[in-house]
C-alpha cells in the first residue's frame, strides 16, 4: 500500500486485517485474487534453478507456497504480531507439524492434561510410538510443569482456554518456566482466538489455530496455521511442511482470507453474547456448574484478567442428571444445533465425553474434568434472547 510510509502511526489491527499481504495482479483487483494453480513456470533453464535454490524469490508449487495462501499467512502473522507464519490444511495439521517439527527420538514433551481429544492423541499415542516420552500435567499447577521437566524436555504444550472445560493456564508464567528448562513453549489458542489473547507476547515460541473455527466462522472450510519467529518457522516448521505436503487449499486460503476482514466484528459480537448467556443461565436449578471465562466466579478469574483482553464465545455447562440428562437438553433444543464444530456463525452444541473426547476412558475424560453431563456451547451470532428462550426451553425437559 503505498499510503503506509505516509502514515504518522501503524495501522489498528482490524484495519491490517482488512488489507495486509495483499498481492495484487496487473488487473488490479479489488478482492484478493483465487490463484487456482499447483505449478508455475520460468521464463529460462536459469531461472528455474535459482528459484529452487532459493536464490530468486517467487513461487514453485503449490506444497511449497501459493499467492493466495502467502496472502492468508502474511495477513494473519501481522494481525498475531508474529514475524512468519505457515498455513496448513487443517488445524490438526498444525499441531502436529509444530511439534514434529521441534521433536525427535529421546526428546520429552510436557502437556496440559485438558487438550482437545485429538491433540492429546498426538501427544500420549502418536509422538510416543516415534521415541518421544510424553508427561500430562494439571496446566493449573505450575509446581506440577517445574516437576515434570527433564534434560531430555524440548516442548511444552497447551490450550487455554482448554478445549472443553474452559480451564484457563497461566501462559506467561508456564513459558518462563519453559525458558528455564530450554524447551520451547507452542499454544493452542484457539477457543480465545487472536482477537482476545496473544500468546506470543506473553512468551510463547509458537502459536498454533484451526483456522476452521473462528478464522473461518461459517461452517465452510478446513484450514491451520502455525505463527512464530522467521527463525523458528525457518528451523523447524518450513522443511517439514515443504516435505510433507499438509499444505492449505488455495480455495480455503481465498475463503480464509475473506473471513479474516470480518473476525474482529464477529468474534466481538459473540463473545458479549455469549457473556449474555452465560448471565442468564448462571444459578439455573438444571446447571450445578457453568463455566464461563468472563465471568468473575471463573476459577481463574485473576489470570484471565492478565492476559486476555476479552472472554470467550464458549460455555461449558454442567447438565444435571448425567448423559441421559444431558441427552434430553440436546434433543429438546430448537434454535441451537448438535454439531462437534465450534467458532461459527450459528450457535452450536456438543457432548463432547461422546464425541470429541469419546475414544478416552471414563478414568481419563475424569481427569481432564469431562463429565457425563457436560456440554460445550459455541455461541453464533443469533440474538442472545432467542438462544436464552431456546436454552431455557431446553432445560425445562431435563
Amino acid at each position: 500500500m503505498s499510503t503506509r510510509s505516509r502514515r504518522s502511526r501503524p495501522l489498528h489491527a482490524e484495519t491490517r486485517l482488512v488489507h495486509d499481504g495483499t498481492l495484487r495482479s496487473e488487473f488490479g483487483e479489488t478482492s484478493e485474487a483465487l490463484f487456482l494453480t499447483q505449478g508455475h513456470v520460468y521464463t529460462s533453464a536459469e531461472e528455474c534453478e535459482a528459484r529452487f535454490k532459493g536464490e530468486s524469490p517467487g513461487f514453485l508449487y503449490a506444497r511449497f507456497s501459493n499467492p493466495t495462501v502467502t496472502m492468508f499467512e502474511q495477513r494473519i502473522a501481522s494481525f498475531e504480531g508474529a514475524e512468519s507464519a505457515r498455513a496448513t490444511a487443517t488445524g490438526m495439521a498444525a499441531v502436529t507439524a509444530a511439534l514434529m517439527g521441534l521433536l525427535q527420538a529421546g526428546d520429552h514433551i510436557v502437556a496440559a492434561r485438558a487438550l482437545f481429544g485429538s491433540c492429546r492423541y498426538v501427544v500420549a499415542e502418536l509422538l510416543p510410538r516415534f521415541g518421544v516420552a510424553a508427561t500430562l500435567v494439571d496446566g493449573t499447577d505450575l509446581d506440577a510443569w517445574r516437576k515434570a521437566v527433564r534434560p531430555e524436555t524440548k516442548v511444552f504444550f497447551l490450550e487455554s482456554p482448554a478445549n472443553p472445560t474452559l480451564e484457563i493456564i497461566d501462559i506467561e508464567a508456564v513459558a518462563g518456566i519453559a525458558r528455564n528448562a530450554g524447551a520451547k513453549l507452542v499454544v493452542d489458542n484457539v477457543f480465545s482466538s487472536p482477537i482476545w489473547q496473544k500468546p506470543l507476547q506473553l512468551g510463547a515460541d509458537c502459536v498454533v489455530y484451526s483456522a476452521t473455527k473462528h478464522i473461518d466462522g461459517q461452517g465452510r472450510c478446513l484450514g491451520g496455521v502455525i505463527l512464530a519467529s522467521e527463525e523458528f518457522i525457518q528451523t523447524h516448521v518450513h522443511t517439514l511442511l515443504r516435505q510433507t505436503g499438509p499444505s492449505m487449499s488455495p480455495f480455503n486460503a481465498w475463503v480464509l482470507l475473506k473471513s479474516l476482514e470480518t473476525l474482529p466484528l464477529r468474534v466481538e459480537r459473540q463473545t458479549r453474547t455469549a457473556g449474555t448467556v452465560a448471565d442468564a443461565l448462571a444459578g439455573h436449578a438444571k446447571i450445578p456448574r457453568l463455566i464461563y471465562p468472563g465471568r468473575a466466579d471463573h476459577p481463574q478469574a485473576d489470570i484471565i484478567a492478565r492476559q486476555m483482553t476479552g472472554g470467550s464465545t464458549l460455555l461449558a455447562l454442567e447438565i444435571e442428571g448425567g448423559k441421559a440428562g444431558a441427552f434430553r437438553f440436546l434433543n429438546a433444543l430448537d434454535l441451537v444445533r448438535i454439531s462437534n464444530n465450534l467458532g461459527d456463525a450459528k450457535s452450536l452444541i456438543t457432548h463432547p465425553a461422546t464425541t470429541t473426547h469419546q475414544r478416552f476412558t471414563a478414568e481419563e475424560r475424569a481427569d481432564m474434568g469431562v463429565s457425563e453431563g457436560l456440554v460445550r456451547l459455541s455461541v453464533g451470532l443469533e440474538h442472545p434472547d432467542d438462544l436464552i428462550e431456546d436454552l431455557t426451553q431446553a432445560l425445562e425437559c431435563v
